[in-house]
């Protein structure tokens, strides 16, 4: 099992180098991204909820759900299409995801 984490580990290390994207940042900035993505999102349902505007919560969740896309697209080199054709679909996914998270009605709670 060593060996193959090894070999992993050396695999993401070697594809970095090749596109010149440190695994490290793009990992970190990833972890950092979702969890304030979510930590933004639940902002802004509470935002709605309580009937304030909810605008710059919403900006900040989209600009934390695209900070590993945008480091990937503007610090790397030799990507290939499908990767830039990947990201553009996971920001239309993540509008989209966003859109139905804030339009859906929350259900009565019985108490």
């Amino acid at each position: 099992m060593t060996d193959y984490l090894t070999l992993f580990k050396d695999w993401v290390i070697n594809l970095g180098e090749k596109h010149e994207v440190d695994p490290l940042i793009l990992g970190s900035l990833y972890l950092v991204s979702k969890l304030s993505f979510f930590s933004f999102l639940g902002w802004v349902i509470k935002n709605l909820r309580s009937k304030k505007p909810f605008l710059i919560p919403l900006l900040f969740a989209c600009v934390s759900f695209s900070m590993p896309y945008l480091y990937l697209v503007i610090a790397g080199r030799n990507i290939s299409v499908w990767v830039y054709i990947f990201i553009g679909l996971m920001f239309i996914y993540g509008g989209f995801s966003i859109w139905k998270k804030i339009t859906v009605k929350p259900s009565p709670v019985n108490a």
